[in-house]
């Protein structure tokens, strides 16, 4: 028996080294920094919760997580309910040329983020790029894309355009696994494709679902890219605190606050782990 389970430790030593590595170590390395502030005068001194009690008080960090809390109230019903569609209509059998549809719509996924967002970023601008030629063509002013007022707007259709398909994928290969028998019966019993859409997919599609929205729920309260590309662009509509995940990239790299940006990450993390945890359970529970 002690030969066996060293065995399997062996086994699973390599992979436990790297998660130690790569996962538990940044983790315990950003809590010890978020115990410690560093003064001009003073040097390096441990403060305890107190980085934790200025992030709880600090505007600048509940407003950058309100915006991402907006953005992921929309964006991500947006997102899901397109992906929700374009999934179905793919798997109905009735859209021409569905293969190539699928890969279109998938393609930009592969985009990298930085590529994706510097495409938009040119079109939004109002002194050139598409925005700026249809100004010019048609006379008209269009609203400035990358004004305070829409730019989260903005940011949110760069996002839906690269994860759309991906949602798509992830609940269209669930409707590709539904037994046929399913179909079968439902058309013995003469019904249509409203009631197989309501009777079948959508029952099928309450994992996938699940899964999508925490995927989405996550990667709203990672926004950085995006905007991070765009306040280069549009500097007096993004700010340094647009985002949580911006605002402890400028604490630490452009302050040079590297105890109170690991302080505000590691709040970030538990937020973002809260909120998932409550979708969860609740849609756990709906499909009980």
């Amino acid at each position: 028996m002690k030969r066996r389970s060293w065995a399997g430790w062996r086994f699973v030593a390599p992979f436990m080294t790297v998660f130690a590595l790569v996962f538990l170590a940044p983790i315990g390395y950003s809590i010890y920094l978020s115990l410690y502030r560093t003064r001009l005068i003073g040097g390096t001194t441990f403060v305890g919760l107190d980085n934790y009690t200025k992030a709880i008080q600090d505007p600048q960090f509940w407003s950058a997580f309100g915006r991402v809390a907006l953005f992921l109230a929309v964006q991500v019903p947006i997102m899901l309910l397109l992906a929700l569609f374009l999934a179905l209509a793919i798997d109905s059998g009735r859209l021409f040329g569905a293969g190539f549809f699928r890969i279109s719509v998938f393609l930009p996924y592969a985009v990298p983020t930085v590529v994706a967002t510097l495409l938009w970023g040119f079109m939004y601008g109002n002194r050139f790029g598409l925005v700026a030629n249809v100004n010019d063509l048609f006379g008209v002013h269009l609203p400035d894309p990358l004004s305070p007022r829409y730019v989260l707007a903005s940011i949110g259709n760069v996002v839906t355009w690269e994860f759309v398909g991906y949602n798509m994928l992830i609940l269209y290969s669930a409707l590709r696994v539904v037994s046929p028998a399913l179909y079968e019966a439902a058309a013995l019993d003469g019904a249509g494709q409203l009631r197989i859409i309501r009777a079948i997919k959508l029952p099928a599609l309450r994992g996938p679902l699940l899964i999508a929205t925490i995927f989405s729920i996550i990667g709203s309260f990672q926004l950085f890219a995006e905007p991070s590309i765009l306040r280069i662009l549009a500097p007096n509509a993004i700010a340094t605190y647009f985002t949580p995940n911006l605002y402890a990239y400028y604490l630490s790299f452009g302050g040079q606050q590297y105890n109170y940006a690991a302080t505000v990450a590691i709040v970030m993390g538990l937020l973002t782990m809260l909120v998932a945890y409550v979708v969860q359970l609740r849609g756990m529970r709906k499909a009980v």
